[in-house]
């Protein structure tokens, strides 16, 4: 099953957020190479593709898991997680209706 995973930074961890993306790709590519991403990326602190020093507010992160637990699990183990990036994490069963 899908589940969403939204998370929340916390305020002022831009820094830490560049520090660890290297291994937080890392963990997506491999859910990619396994055929289990649906789409990932951050949410622009701005209303802005390119938001500078203005950050991010957080992330979002569709994939495929074989259950809730497991999904959590992988959420906290996120890299970004550990290191204080996000603030809140929740993940929630997610029902793809579009694309078809």
């Amino acid at each position: 099953m899908l589940y969403a995973i939204l998370a929340e930074d916390a305020p002022g961890t831009l820094t830490l957020r560049r520090e660890n993306r290297p291994a937080h790709l890392q963990r997506l590519e491999a859910l990619q190479a396994e055929g289990r991403l649906l789409l990932a990326g951050p949410h622009p602190a701005i209303d802005s593709p390119d938001p500078g020093e203005a950050g991010f507010s957080g992330s979002l992160i569709v994939a495929e898991f074989p259950s809730l637990e497991a999904a959590r699990a992988w959420a906290e183990a996120d890299p970004y997680h550990k290191a204080g990036v996000y603030a809140r994490v929740t993940v929630k069963p997610f029902l793809q209706v579009f694309p078809r």
